[in-house]
């Protein structure tokens, strides 16, 4: 069994976290309404998301160019730090998520010293993917996709990982390219950049990586104007900037030590998009990330993470600012305690701080959108559109076919 790639994707090097799954729910993905709501923020409608196994269907399209209503589509995210499922049907321009899954793996733990992949960082993964692969194995999944980012892009033992996890799961991981990972994340989320006109940039902290990108909106999918991909995500900048958690003046040291990382290398990005913040029209941003999702959460004082509160906000930039100071001064127990933290960000959230601190002093937009979703829903978006695409190539074939005959 293999993966299938849409044709509209640029393949990247050849063939190239242990949690609780996510909940599953009945939920669509749209361009959102954007009502009002308090204290100047604003938040959509309700609504939530997302290569393994091609399986044929004996069922036929009802009219050219759709597909039929029970076939699923799958997207797979292996990350530096997570290990993220979808499985969705189409539903009109959009689709309807019908099984998730979610699992923080840790896959390049260590690896920023040593170079390579652990074996208990592997097995870990092996555990996670063996659960998507069940959940593929119960569905009726028409097309899927998998891939593997920063984590399997660095490690030196990454393409021997993926050809175990092909042989024990039957899951076939892409090592995708920085540019493509950049691509689908534009993909996934560009519907909830803010209302307006001129360029906006689009970001992505991962585990492993932190895709800019800057994009002019067009009238279905932004032109990537330029994009920057630097090697530091959450458990990378975490394991390479050394420091001390004892103290107050010591955690801020370190906080510095990061956001100094970062910014030298988004210096020439920066010094490229230079004349793009002067624009008359407000710049945008968007940000994808459990970094934009946590502190939104912190915003907004919730008990517990709410992706519907969370999806399609917008935060003046001011107030994330100031929760990513107060948590660089913050112990790690204190972090730990704090709603939506936990144990598993505790540590890896002060890195994500300066990224986004970072990304704040060379796009200095008023406001900052958030996305819970990102890369997964890019692929899907990607499956469905080909497969539709496909479809009506076949039905014009055949009715060529027919008016010879």
């Amino acid at each position: 069994m293999a993966d299938h790639s849409p044709p509209d994707t640029t393949r990247g090097h050849g063939t190239q976290r242990g949690g609780k799954s996510g909940k599953v729910a009945d939920f669509r993905y749209k361009r959102p309404s954007r009502p009002e709501a308090k204290q100047g923020d604003r938040r959509n409608a309700p609504r939530r998301d997302g290569g393994f196994v091609s399986r044929p269907t004996s069922k036929l399209h009802d009219q050219p160019g759709q597909l039929p209503r029970k076939q699923a589509y799958a997207a797979l995210d292996l990350g530096t730090n997570n290990c993220r499922l979808l499985i969705a049907r189409p539903s009109g321009e959009n689709f309807t998520v019908i099984d998730a899954f979610s699992r923080v793996v840790r896959l390049g733990e260590g690896l920023a010293a040593s170079g390579k992949l652990s074996d208990e960082a592997m097995e870990r993964t092996l555990a996670a993917l063996h659960v998507c692969a069940e959940k593929l194995r119960r569905r009726n999944v028409r097309l899927a996709r998998s891939v593997a980012t920063e984590a399997c892009r660095r490690a030196s033992n990454g393409p021997a990982f993926i050809r175990r996890v092909k042989r024990e799961t039957g899951i076939m991981l892409d090592i995708i390219s920085a540019q493509e990972e950049a691509r689908l994340a534009v993909l996934g989320c560009h519907v909830l950049l803010e209302e307006g006109n001129g360029p906006a940039i689009i970001f992505d902290i991962g585990g492993g990586s932190t895709e800019l990108v800057l994009v002019q909106p067009g009238e279905k999918v932004p032109r990537i104007l330029d994009w920057l991909s630097v090697p530091w995500g959450v458990v990378s900048l975490t394991d390479t900037v050394d420091g001390s958690d004892e103290t107050r003046d010591l955690r801020l040291d370190r906080y510095m030590n990061m956001r100094r990382t970062v910014g030298r290398s988004f210096a020439e990005f920066a010094e490229r998009i230079r004349d793009y913040t002067r624009s008359t029209e407000p710049i945008r941003l968007l940000g994808t990330s459990g970094t934009v999702t946590t502190l939104a959460s912190l915003h907004l004082e919730l008990p517990q993470y709410d992706r519907r509160a969370v999806d399609g906000l917008i935060v003046p930039s001011i107030a994330m600012r100031d929760i990513s100071n107060r948590l660089s001064r913050m112990s790690g127990p204190d972090r730990k305690r704090l709603p939506c933290i936990g144990d598993d960000r505790a540590n890896l959230v002060i890195a994500g701080c300066a990224i986004l601190e970072s990304i704040l002093d060379i796009w200095p937009a008023e406001q900052l959108g958030v996305a819970d979703r990102g890369i997964r829903e890019g692929i899907l978006r990607s499956l469905i559109a080909a497969d539709v695409e496909g479809d009506r190539s076949r039905a014009t074939v055949q009715r060529m076919r027919e008016q010879d005959v």
